[in-house]
Formats: C-alpha cells, sequence, structure tokens
C-alpha cells in the first residue's frame, strides 16, 4: 500500500471531530476513495460504502431521495445488515458530486446522528455552486492531491529517517554530499516521469516499464477530457480545448492562456468570458491556476488585480506523457536539445499546491517576469520563485529587478535548479529543485496556534 499524509488528517478528523460531516474533494483517479476505504475499516466496526455516481448511471435509487427518512430507507434497504450506531458505523457517500441534492441533505443527516458519515467527490466545488442549500456549519472540506514527492520517495524505498536527514539539511540551508544529491535528483527525475497518480505509481513499482505507466497517464488524461461532458455541447469543447491547449501554452514564452487561441477565432472575448471554464478546471482539479501580480504585497491574495492566467497540469506525469511518450531520456538524459523549463515549473507548482500555497506569478511590463510568489509567513513579506532546469541558473534579470524594487521589501529570493550547491548570493538563496518538498504554508501548517494571553489593563 502506497504511504498517503491524508491518512493521518482523515483519522485526526474522525477521532476528533464528531460533530461535521468530511467532504474529501480532488481530482479522480488520485486515491480518494482507496484512503477512506481504508482508515474507514481501521476506525468502524461498520463501513458501508455508495458509490453515487454508479448509482446514477444505474439504478438511481437515491435520485429521488429529498428526506432523512427517505435516506435511511434506501440505506437500510441495500446496507441494513452492516448499520449499527454513531460509534461503529460510518457511511461513505462516494462521488457525492453526482447528487448536488445530497449534499445539502448532510445537515440533516448530521444532526440526526445516527451514523458517522464522510463523503468524497472530484468535483465538489462545481457541485457546491450548484447546490440549493451549502450546509454550511455542518461539514468541513479538505483538498486531496495526487502523490507528492515525499511520498513518491517512500513509495520508491527511500527510508523516513533519510527523507528526514534530507530535511534537517534543508532547514540548516546545507548541500547534500555527492552521493546523496545524486540520488535524489535521479529521483526527482522519475518523479517527473511517472508523476503522482497512485496506479501509475503501481505499475511502476511493479516492473518499471514505462510503456504501461503511460498507458495508464493516457487513460486518465482521457477520462479527464471525458469527465467535461456535463456541460452542454459548446461549453464542453471550450473545456476540452482549454485542456488541450496547457501542455503547448507551456512551450510560450509567457506559458500564460492567449484567449485567442481557445475557439480558434478572432473577436473580443476575454479571460472573464471563460470564467466558468477556468473554473470548472480548477475545481474538479485536473489543472492548477496561478494568477498574476503587477504589484506584489503581503499577503498576496490582496494584490490580485490581473486576470492573466497560467494552467498547469494537475500531475507532472501526464505532462511527461504528453510531452515525450516513452522516450525516458528526454528527463532522464542530459539532452541539450530538450528543454525541460515548463515540466520543472511544472512539479514546483504541483508540490506548491500540495502544501498549502495559492499560487501566483509576477508580470510587470517594465520589471518582466518571475515563476511564482508565495506569501512568506516567516517574515511576512512575498517570497519570489524562479525555477532553472538547465545550467544557466544563474541568469535571471527579471528576478534581480524585482528584489531591486524597494516598494516591494523583498528580504530574500529562491531560485530552484539541479545544482548541488545551497548558498546565499545577493539576497538570493540557491538550492537544488528537490528541496522543493519541504517548502510548507505556515498558515495551514498541522498543530496548534496558541495567541500568548493577552495581560489585563493596569487600573
Amino acid at each position: 500500500m502506497l504511504y498517503r499524509k491524508f491518512a493521518r488528517r482523515l483519522e485526526d478528523f474522525l477521532n476528533n471531530e464528531p460533530r461535521k460531516i468530511l467532504l474529501v474533494n480532488g481530482a479522480r483517479q488520485i486515491g480518494k476513495s482507496y484512503i477512506i476505504r481504508y482508515v474507514g475499516k481501521q476506525l468502524f466496526k461498520n463501513f458501508v460504502e455508495i458509490n453515487l455516481k454508479a448509482d446514477k448511471e444505474g439504478m438511481g435509487i437515491f435520485q429521488s431521495v429529498r428526506s432523512v427518512d427517505d435516506f435511511y430507507l434506501q440505506l437500510g434497504a441495500i446496507a441494513g445488515d452492516k448499520l449499527g450506531n454513531k460509534q461503529d458505523t460510518i457511511v461513505f457517500l462516494d462521488e457525492i458530486q453526482s447528487y448536488p441534492h445530497l449534499m445539502t441533505m448532510l445537515k440533516f443527516l448530521n444532526e440526526e446522528g445516527k451514523y458517522r458519515y464522510i463523503a468524497s467527490g472530484s468535483e465538489l466545488g462545481v457541485a457546491l455552486a450548484q447546490t440549493p442549500s451549502v450546509p454550511i456549519g455542518s461539514i468541513a472540506i479538505e483538498q486531496m492531491y495526487p502523490l507528492d514527492f515525499e511520498e513518491f520517495l517512500l513509495a520508491m524505498g527511500c527510508g523516513q529517517n533519510t527523507i528526514d536527514g534530507v530535511r534537517r539539511s534543508f532547514e540548516n540551508r546545507q548541500s547534500l554530499n555527492d552521493s546523496m544529491h545524486n540520488y535524489m535528483l535521479q529521483q526527482f527525475k522519475l518523479y517527473l516521469l511517472v508523476g503522482g497518480m497512485p496506479d501509475a505509481i503501481n505499475k511502476f513499482l511493479e516492473n518499471r516499464n514505462i510503456t504501461q505507466v503511460r498507458n495508464i497517464q493516457r487513460d486518465i488524461h482521457t477520462l479527464y477530457r471525458i469527465d467535461a461532458s456535463q456541460y452542454d455541447e459548446e461549453k464542453k469543447l471550450v473545456i476540452r480545448n482549454i485542456y488541450d491547449l496547457i501542455p503547448s501554452n507551456m512551450e510560450n514564452k509567457k506559458k500564460r492562456i492567449i484567449v485567442k487561441n481557445i475557439e480558434g477565432k478572432s473577436g473580443h472575448k476575454q479571460y472573464s468570458d471563460y470564467a466558468e471554464e477556468f473554473e470548472y478546471l480548477t475545481n474538479s482539479g485536473v489543472v492548477l491556476q496561478v494568477r498574476a501580480i503587477s504589484n506584489p504585497k503581503f499577503p498576496l491574495l490582496e494584490s490580485e488585480s490581473k486576470i492573466l492566467l497560467k494552467l498547469y497540469l494537475s500531475d507532472v506525469g501526464l505532462l511527461t506523457n504528453l510531452l515525450y511518450g516513452t522516450n525516458v531520456n528526454a528527463v532522464l538524459g542530459d539532452v541539450l536539445s530538450v528543454n525541460l523549463g515548463s515540466v520543472y515549473e511544472s512539479v514546483v507548482a504541483q508540490e506548491l499546491h500540495a502544501h498549502g500555497f495559492q499560487l501566483h506569478y509576477y508580470d510587470n511590463k517594465q520589471r518582466g517576469e518571475v515563476d511564482f510568489l508565495i506569501d512568506d509567513y516567516d517574515s511576512l513579506t512575498v517570497l519570489p520563485i524562479e525555477v532553472k532546469s538547465g545550467k544557466d541558473y544563474k541568469v535571471h534579470s527579471a528576478l534581480d529587478r524585482f528584489i531591486a524594487t524597494p516598494d516591494y521589501h523583498i528580504s530574500r529570493a529562491v531560485v530552484l535548479s539541479n545544482e548541488q550547491k545551497v548558498y546565499d548570493d545577493k539576497g538570493i538563496t540557491y538550492m537544488p529543485v528537490y528541496y522543493v518538498m519541504f517548502f510548507k504554508n505556515l498558515s495551514v501548517a498541522d498543530g496548534d496556534c496558541i495567541i500568548p494571553e493577552i495581560p489585563t489593563v493596569p487600573e
């Protein structure tokens, strides 16, 4: 079984939050159902699973359910022998986005308190927008992602002690020795090929056959395109066009979405005309959206002023499959004719997003473009990140101009590349790209954050 960090979050919630129902959101094929099934069976005597997408495509017995009593009647008919009480029974409603009316009912099922519930879906953002009454206060939403690089290392047999040692080197801003650096870089490049989809990783572990891995990735990519079919014909085609444009956009200098290319015709359409399509792709978890910022300040959410977007595929393995197919040398070898810049940017976006960061990039007509901006909660400023895949990692004129701008109050910057050495130079920290696995958003960190007691005002 592949180790997933999300299992701990599930356990913590089910053990410590009996007053709410957890909704697990995330793209299809990332292992949501598997990990919920595994944890649920570990913690509860009775585990009942209902796939609502299969129900909708089959008998549709939950389609007409409009009350708690109706729900209990249907639940008892299919799983009566597995139902106990709230302490020993959990009901897993998989693909709940298939029935938005059941999302409203979660509030009443929660108040009734007969059993524990957990739900998952691949398009919960879309479904919640269609839900007549969102059960605020009764649900908690957690996002799940493909396996990140640390989880991939564990799957590949790298021990936790080794990862902890590498983490200490990152925290101390130290370089790894030659053998460990070469090992980590090699594993990182394998991750670029295999990605974080559980089926692809399991197939790679089984026989290291990249052709079979690519077949799985191709099927997932096709599935994501098919999922757009819930929309009318016109929107469906637009969504697919946007999705299909992502790899070629990544090869452009600006890498952003060009509106006129979406439908292949000239006109006066703007980003806002495709807001629903962008929202679907983002909410379904199949793409990562990176918004442009031209005048950054902390927190970055306050600085969003541009609609210009970059879109990345949510899994780097899907991207390298589309770009290079079964030619592993394009990634593993040092082929001068192959520019891996877009691939490196994609994997960094994937890691940052999985670790809780909102994704932004810097775009300024006078000063240029910087790959990523994230909130730096240590210094309460903005941290710019430049990603380099080649040997020219010290060439970054836009980043130099960015940190030299007094109004931005930038205290530090980071350049990620293949180079081994960790060092500081002119306010920039250079470090190997695999260290991105340890970038963590402190605003969503695990554990408690205690505000010190405020002394009483003296009389």
